[in-house]
């Protein structure tokens, strides 16, 4: 398939420099705490459409009016230092404050929304507008820089609706869709185009390209990122990210059957920091007919043994139904009713097992320490030497920050110095987990998965900014 260049949806605009406010993209974990709400939480799902075709109220409005609350207007700054005009000039350059916006999707109904990676990625601050006009400052739980996604977090007042997840699998090509988002910071524009093309391959630069995107003639414009791609029926079908340059209603949105998982890793993000329930999870969708609503359904593909899923009697081919109070439609679901669950808790999950009804209680633990090599094995491996530092000296890379592993010593020619790593660096990233010690680094360095991590990825504070590299090899 062809190539073509695109623009990521990001809108950003010049003001003088502000006091920077105290989120920024690299913080990982979930809240502890969410509100409770006097009022069950509301659920939107598709339905077979009311409106009639010709009239005024068509499937758009009807799509708008029943979905608009799930859908939120993200607004954001950063400082940047712009070069001048004259290279030679002596006088300092002064950082600028920069607006961007982006659009976001209700995942669950606590407040947790799901947007593009670049919207969030290197900002001061992150404010969030419902539909009602009220607005929140956000801050990000969890980034997947690959899959271009991030999940934030809010405080609502209510509990917020929670969008229907439809199926990219069936998408026809000349099929109607509308994207709904804060295009050039017109909140909540809804606009409508059809199915161009799909599993389209993009490049956005040298660097970063998406494989088997939608690509779609509904305008999208800078600020769409992070927003839904509707079908008639009201089903998210994908997640809006790029545009091609200079063209008219060549916009992409990433498939929403390759957003699902990596939606529910982001929610899950506490599993890979230690605590575990040890299922792995298979997303299944079918439809009976063109015009009906897809189904979804969620079954169980591995039991890790001597997890607490083992413990709690799951079995391989198990369709999830229900955990605690949420009805489990996708994975996502499933990691939703774990949220801020302590170790130790008691989570009621009911199954069909071969159709029949069955209850099973999980009961999240922490996940094994796996055997800790000494620090000459860090040496022998990456080629560090490293010392514990706490959160002050990573404190403006990213206030959230719990401190990291400066870098005393590093080999010439080794692992870590071939990767970018310098002498001086704080580590405060491998893979999906912070280092704030070397039992950190030993741990993912000792994984059994290790080999499917590579390149494995990871995360410094340099000069004050932090930055990202990959490590290609581990021997």
């Amino acid at each position: 398939m062809g190539s073509v260049t695109v623009t990521s949806l990001l809108r950003f605009a010049r003001r003088r420099l502000l006091a920077p406010a105290a989120l920024s993209a690299a913080a990982v974990g979930l809240a502890a705490f969410s509100p409770a709400f006097s009022e069950p939480p509301p659920t939107l799902t598709a339905g077979e459409r009311v409106a009639t075709p010709l009239k005024r109220r068509d499937h758009v409005v009807d799509v708008y009016d029943r979905l608009k609350a799930s859908v939120v207007n993200i607004h954001s700054e950063r400082t940047v230092t712009a070069p001048g005009d004259d290279p030679f000039a002596r006088q300092p350059v002064q950082p600028q404050r920069v607006n961007g916006m982006g659009t976001g999707i209700v995942v669950d109904s606590r407040g947790y929304i799901l947007t593009n990676f670049h919207v969030v990625d290197d900002v001061n601050s992150l404010r969030v507008r419902l539909h009602d006009g009220t607005g929140y400052q956000a801050r990000i739980i969890s980034t997947d820089k690959e899959a271009d996604l991030a999940l934030i977090k809010i405080e609502p007042a209510k509990a917020l609706p929670v969008i229907g997840l439809g199926t990219s699998s069936d998408l026809m090509v000349g099929e109607s869709v509308i994207a709904i988002g804060n295009a050039f910071g017109y909140e909540h524009s809804v606009t409508e185009g059809r199915v161009s093309f799909k599993g389209r391959d993009v490049s956005l630069n040298k660097d970063m390209g998406y494989k088997g995107l939608i690509q779609t003639s509904a305008p999208i414009n800078p600020g769409n990122s992070g927003g839904p791609l509707l079908n008639v029926l009201g089903e998210v079908v994908g997640v809006n990210v790029a545009i091609r340059a200079g063209a008219q209603n060549i916009g992409f949105a990433l498939a929403v059957d390759a957003v699902i998982p990596r939606a529910a890793d982001l929610i899950g993000v506490r599993r890979r920091l230690g605590v575990r329930h040890g299922l792995t999870l298979r997303d299944q969708v079918t439809r009976e007919a063109t015009e009906s609503t897809s189904r979804r359904i969620v079954t169980v593909e591995h039991v890790e043994a001597n997890s607490p899923a083992a413990a709690a009697g799951f079995k391989l081919g198990d369709v999830l139904d229900q955990i605690d109070d949420i009805s489990v439609v996708t994975s996502i679901d499933f990691e939703r009713g774990l949220i801020d669950r302590a170790v130790g808790a008691k989570i009621p999950v009911k199954v069909k097992r071969a159709g029949v009804p069955t209850d099973l209680e999980v009961s999240l633990q922490p996940a094994p320490k796996v055997a800790i090599a000494a620090p000459d094995s860090v040496w022998r491996k990456l080629g560090l030497k490293v010392a514990p530092v706490g959160a002050d000296a990573v404190a403006k890379a990213n206030p959230q920050l719990r401190g990291g592993l400066l870098v005393t010593e590093i080999a010439a020619g080794s692992v870590a110095a071939t990767a970018g790593v310098q002498k001086g660096d704080v580590l405060v990233g491998l893979h999906l987990w912070e280092t704030l010690n070397i039992d950190n680094v030993t741990f993912v360095l000792n994984h059994k998965d290790l080999t499917t991590f590579l390149p494995l990825k990871y995360f410094v504070a340099r000069d004050g900014k932090l930055k990202d590299g990959l490590i290609t090899n581990v021997p």
